[in-house]
């Protein structure tokens, strides 16, 4: 089991329970940790055998552009799509800032 993390991701996004912040906007910064089975990927060195990580960061950028009021809400709907398009992830961790 390995941990795939994937720090420093920046996002212009409109989230918050305020009127002024779903029009303005403003960045914010994730940092995701997913626990993965990497042993087929060590030995093959194959995109095919781990989770893309450019597809990761895609997953996460289309979540990020449906605005939320909650930052709860965002996190849920980014590891829900997280698990439901990578069902080798065993377990994630989210971090928004």
């Amino acid at each position: 089991m390995s941990t795939i993390s994937i720090e420093g991701m920046e996002f212009f996004a409109y989230h918050g329970c305020f009127k002024e912040e779903q029009v303005i906007g403003t960045k914010f910064g994730i940092d995701l940790f997913l626990e993965v089975n990497t042993s087929q990927a060590e030995e093959s060195d194959k995109l095919e055998d781990t989770v893309n990580y450019q597809a990761v960061y895609l997953l996460v950028k289309e979540e990020m552009q449906s605005k939320s009021k909650l930052l709860e809400h965002v996190g849920r709907r980014v590891l829900e799509s997280i698990k439901k398009a990578f069902p080798e992830v065993e377990s994630a961790r989210l971090k928004i800032r």
